[in-house]
């Protein structure tokens, strides 16, 4: 891409995101100082200079203007093509609240209910059983299945507390056994493949991070009669411009354009790499398949951040959106947290992101923040608080937690809290 042509995209890409906050009152007046977000561009470029990641984008955006967005390093190393705003970046879980949103959209339509169980939509989840470990004599664990004691529900999918997990010990070790992420199947295949395994937990006992979401885009198909992503074009992705957000990368000539890892940083687990994109696939993840730049994805932040709306036109309403960003794992619903617990101690979980309940020690972050972040690195969060959303856009999996952290506390700093 010429320079001409790179600085033309990025001027339109921006200014289309800076999406209209028309009618609505800034609810801070807090600001980003200029101090502050050159410590943040700091710590971004001497990421870049030492090598633990090839390039990233910021973007943030305050009261529907954008206040803060810069380009660093390189999209791929191989190539030395520079980070631009035309980047396409491997959303990995950030699929997980677009995928979350549809799902809202059916609810408002009064077409599916939090409360349904999925086997209304799904029948081999009426025959799931849990499994459950135990320990004989000698110490030797066996596993026995046993009936749900209630049905999974489409509020279980929303807020994992399905017992679908990813993989690990135990009743996991199933689930990484059955190597999903590495099969190419239809969704509704997917989902048949799923529904042989036992249940890790007895439904809503649990926040236990997996596939519920994956499921729940199969549940959206069964309803909408569609395809995924064909619903997620008519419903979403069209209206919103978030034309370049897919499940993977079709036109051959955007494949420059494809932001890749280091060359030794491209393991999601011991069995997974990183996906080539570049394929075409069957299987549309709901829950990590998709791709998209940044540009994209501020049009979706800002919709929630509006309360559903964005240039003029009405996605979900405000109390949808307010019910999103709730707390649903919460000390009152006794759902207990597994080992790993991603949202971290001082958040819950909603229907589709980790929701801030309290603020964590030594910081003065704001309550009632949501976000979420994707294995390949990239994170996202919305503060209605400050009326703030920022986006950061890099393909690092080996790097993602750390930096994410750093970069949070420098961001809120910046805005001297």
């Amino acid at each position: 891409m010429s320079g001409r042509r790179a600085l033309i995209v990025v001027l339109v890409l921006l200014l289309g995101v800076a999406g209209a906050k028309a009618g609505s009152e800034a609810r801070s007046a807090r600001t980003l100082s200029a101090e502050g977000l050159a410590k943040v561009a700091d710590y971004i470029n001497n990421e870049v200079a030492t090598g633990r990641i090839p390039g990233a984008i910021l973007l943030l955006q305050q009261h529907g203007k954008l206040v803060y967005y810069a380009n660093f390093g390189v999209r791929d190393v191989a190539t030395g093509k520079p980070m631009s705003a035309d980047t396409i970046f491997r959303l990995y879980s950030m699929s997980k609240p677009i995928t979350s949103v549809m799902a809202m959209m059916l609810v408002e339509d009064g077409k599916l209910s939090l409360d349904d169980p999925v086997a209304k939509y799904i029948p081999a989840f009426a025959d799931m059983k849990v499994g459950v470990e135990r320990r004989g004599d000698g110490g030797k664990v066996t596993l026995s299945l046993e009936p749900p004691q209630r049905p999974v529900t489409i509020k279980d999918l929303l807020r994992h507390t399905a017992g679908l997990p990813y993989g690990g010990s135990g009743v996991r070790e199933l689930y990484a056994a059955a190597d999903l992420f590495n099969s190419d199947l239809s969704n509704a295949d997917f989902v048949a493949k799923l529904a042989t395994l036992p249940l890790a937990e007895q439904p809503g006992t649990e926040w236990d991070y997996g596939f519920a979401t994956d499921v729940l885009g199969r549940v959206v198909e069964v309803i909408s009669g569609k395809t995924l992503f064909q619903f997620e074009k008519e419903r979403l992705l069209d209206p919103l411009g978030m034309n370049e957000t897919a499940f993977f990368v079709a036109d051959p000539a955007r494949f420059p354009d494809i932001a890749e890892p280091m060359p030794e940083d491209r393991s999601i687990s011991a069995s997974t790499r990183v996906r080539d994109v570049r394929r075409p696939v069957r299987w549309e993840s709901g829950g990590a398949g998709m791709v998209g730049t940044v540009g994209d994805y501020a049009r979706f932040a800002q919709m929630l951040l509006n309360g559903g709306t964005y240039e003029g036109r009405r996605y979900l309403k405000p109390e949808t959106v307010a019910l999103m960003a709730s707390d649903h794992v919460g000390p009152e619903t006794s759902i207990a947290r597994d080992q790993n617990y991603y949202p971290g101690a001082s958040s819950g979980f909603g229907l589709g992101f980790a929701v801030r309940t309290s603020v964590p020690s030594g910081t003065s972050w704001p309550l009632g923040e949501y976000r979420w972040d994707g294995v390949g690195g990239t994170f996202f969060f919305i503060d209605p608080e400050d009326d703030l959303f920022g986006i950061f856009m890099v393909q690092a999996p080996s790097q993602r937690g750390r930096i994410q952290l750093a970069l949070k506390t420098l961001i809120y700093q910046a805005m001297g809290r």
